[in-house]
């Protein structure tokens, strides 16, 4: 049976110390140090679903995130200050592990948001699967760029996998081994 502390480290990750030293000495840490991530909750989706309609011509629906909260899926936010910086969702099951969704609000962008979140992910998936997947538009340059910086490898496409303003736009499968 799992102690007390490692079940409450499963709903928030958080440093005291790091904690401590910023604010004692606020340039001895990185913004980035700063930011928790902790399990999402229905509270969040107001600002969940505000950064997702700012990212996407075709959002998901708030029933979407409850179904993944009732699938048992790890839905977690990143936040600073109870501001809500980004979100991602990860299913883990049959020794695979698929990341369905990581989103960092536009004007938090490029500051190591999207990698601590994507991090935390593949930690979670550690131990439970064996590789973890992932789709992603060939549209977004970006995430690519730290897929593969983190180790995810092509593996194939899905042809008319996402909406598009147009029709529909192809995904590229990545997957990453853990073993």
């Amino acid at each position: 049976m799992r102690g007390l502390l490692d079940r409450i480290k499963d709903f928030v990750i958080y440093d005291a110390d790091r904690d401590f030293y910023a604010q004692i000495f606020p340039d001895s840490v990185d913004r980035k140090d700063l930011m928790r991530l902790r399990k999402m909750t229905s509270t969040d989706l107001p600002e969940v679903l505000e950064i997702e309609k700012k990212n996407y011509q075709f959002p998901w629906e708030e029933d979407i995130f409850r179904d993944c909260f009732r699938a048992g899926y790890y839905c977690w936010v990143c936040e600073e200050s109870d501001k809500v910086l980004g979100y991602s969702i990860l299913s883990v099951g049959a020794g695979e592990a698929h990341i369905l969704n990581i989103s960092v609000d536009p004007t938090e962008q490029g500051q190591g948001i999207g990698r601590k979140m994507l991090e935390n992910l593949i930690d979670v998936a550690r131990g439970q699967a064996e590789t973890v997947f992932l789709e992603v538009r060939p549209s977004n340059p970006v995430a690519i760029a730290l897929y593969e910086d983190v180790g995810f490898n092509e593996i194939g496409i899905r042809k008319g996998y996402y909406p598009a303003e147009n029709g529909r736009e192809d995904a590229l499968m990545l997957a990453l081994h853990l073993c």
